[in-house]
Formats: structure tokens, sequence, C-alpha cells
């Protein structure tokens, strides 16, 4: 449902509001539905055959497989060798993207970058690329009435000034918005893959200056690892807030803008999804115990 709700919600001391692209769709939630937007909206026979790539539990891979099977397009999704015990126990992200129709063909790490670049050179009639987590220009069109949507909140609300806050993966929602967002709104993002240098590099391929500002890490993280400052500020969101929030993405986000933002600012955050991903995180959480 468009355009998505906002949720008015306290957090350690804080008003923050929460704008809820996760309730947008049941398959399709969150900024994956604002990136698939323009291919939601085109006629089924404009393709056949759908290609992605990325990680065995991406958001964006099951995102896709629900838009492709309700276009009825083959979906083609390549990923690095998958572990044996998540091939004798498939569940999560994967186990939903294989029910709704999706292709898996597994590739040897270190082939994985030549497999890709075999991938952008194809040419078949009828046949989209889709590169990983969405990050296409094709993004834009959704993410531009997200931002619309935004801008119009803010003035409804007359705030004179607004911060929006969101994670990024690859950074694509973030440097859209930026783009479309008037100059009353600062948007601040958190990096959770890669580092400053990796984001920029993302960013440079798809735009030109301004980019988003980009909250500082006071330490090295390596995503998707099982953290439990980030499984403690998840249960604390949620007893908060009531609201599920996602485990890889949202809780580091959650920290810096605790970190970096000040009290008094008009804080708009932006649920991106995701949260089909918990279970296969929570029982990283519950491995991670056993051993202790």
């Amino acid at each position: 449902m468009l355009p998505s709700r906002i949720d008015r919600v306290q957090f350690r001391g804080r008003t923050v509001y929460v704008k809820r692209d996760d309730l947008i769709d049941t398959c399709l939630s969150g900024n994956k539905y604002r990136k698939l937007f323009s291919l939601i909206q085109i006629p089924s026979n404009k393709y056949s055959k759908v290609i992605s790539y990325g990680g065995g539990q991406s958001n964006a891979m099951l995102a896709i497989a629900c838009l492709c099977r309700s276009k009825g397009w083959e979906f083609h999704y390549y990923t690095k060798s998958l572990p044996k015990r998540i091939k004798s126990e498939v569940e999560g992200n994967l186990e939903l993207a294989l029910k709704e129709g999706m292709i898996v063909h597994e590739v040897e790490h270190e082939l994985f970058s030549q497999k890709i670049d075999e991938l952008k050179n194809l040419k078949e009639d009828k046949m989209l690329l889709i590169s990983q987590g969405g990050a296409d220009e094709m993004a834009k069109e959704g993410i531009y009435e997200l931002a619309e949507e935004i801008n119009k909140w803010r003035e409804e609300n007359q705030f004179e000034h607004l911060c929006v806050v969101l994670p990024s993966g690859t950074g694509t929602t973030a440097l859209y918005l930026n783009e479309a967002l008037d100059d009353k709104i600062t948007i601040y993002t958190s990096v959770l893959i890669g580092d400053e240098n990796y984001q920029l590099e993302q960013w440079q391929r798809l735009s030109n200056e301004p980019y988003p500002k980009v909250f500082p890490r006071k330490k090295k993280l390596r995503f998707a690892k099982p953290y439990d400052e980030h499984l403690q500020i998840y249960q604390e969101l949620y007893n908060a807030t009531g609201i599920v929030f996602d485990l890889i993405y949202a809780p580091q986000t959650w920290i810096e803008l605790c970190e970096n933002l000040d009290r008094n600012e008009n804080i708009l955050y932006i649920h991106t999804g995701g949260v089909s991903g918990n279970e296969t995180m929570l029982e990283r959480y519950r491995y991670k115990k056993d051993k202790q």
C-alpha cells in the first residue's frame, strides 16, 4: 500500500519517525519494492527471463523471485558455493525464493567474479540482468517516488529540517534519495558492506556527487556476523516500539543513529524490510550461544 505509513515511536529518550516500507508487500517489501517498482509496472511480455546474482540469503534475491513468479518470468540466480549445512537444511530467504520458482546456480568462490562478467556480456532476447542487490539505474523511479512521499510529509508536518536515516548494502536507495529529497532534508546512512571507499565506488558507478552522509564507524565489522550488541538493540527496539526490524542491517544503523544525531533532531528512519532473513540470523545467534 502506497504511500507507506509513518509511525511515531520513542527509543532511548528520543522521538523517531519510522517509515514502514516493510509493510508495502508481504514478499516485495522495503527498499526492494522501491528498487523493482519500474519492473512491477511493465507488461509481463517485456521479458521472459531474469538473471541476478549475490548472497545465498539475499533479501533482493527473494524479492526478485516473487516478482518473476507474478510476471511469469524464469528467474536464474547465481551465488557462491553454498555451505553443506545450508544445502542439507534449506531455510530462510533461500527456501522461500526456491518455492517461488527460482533456479539457483552455485559458482566456486574463485570463479564468481569471472561468472558475473560473463553474465554482464550475455545477449539474449527478452532477458534482463539485475545487478546484485538491485543496484541499477532502473531503481531510480521507485526511489524517487519514495522521496516524493518524504518531501510531502515534511511539508505537511512543517519540519524546518529533517534527518532521514537508512542502512546501506549497495547504497542505491540512499544515493537516489539524496538526489530527489529537498534541500531541507539531510540523508544519513550506515554502510554495512565494505567500507566508505567501497561505498564511494558503488555511488560513482551510478551517479555524480553530492553523495549521502555516512555515519562514522568506531570499529570494523564483518557483514552479517552475529554480534551480541546487534541482538541486544534488535530486542530493545522491539520492546520499545513493537516493530520487528531486520537483524542484519537495522541494528548497526540504530546504534550509529543514537551515537551521531542530536535528540532534538526530527528523524525519519526508513524501514527497508528484510525481516524474512531474521529466521536464519536468529539461528546463527543460537548456534553462537551454544558454542560459548
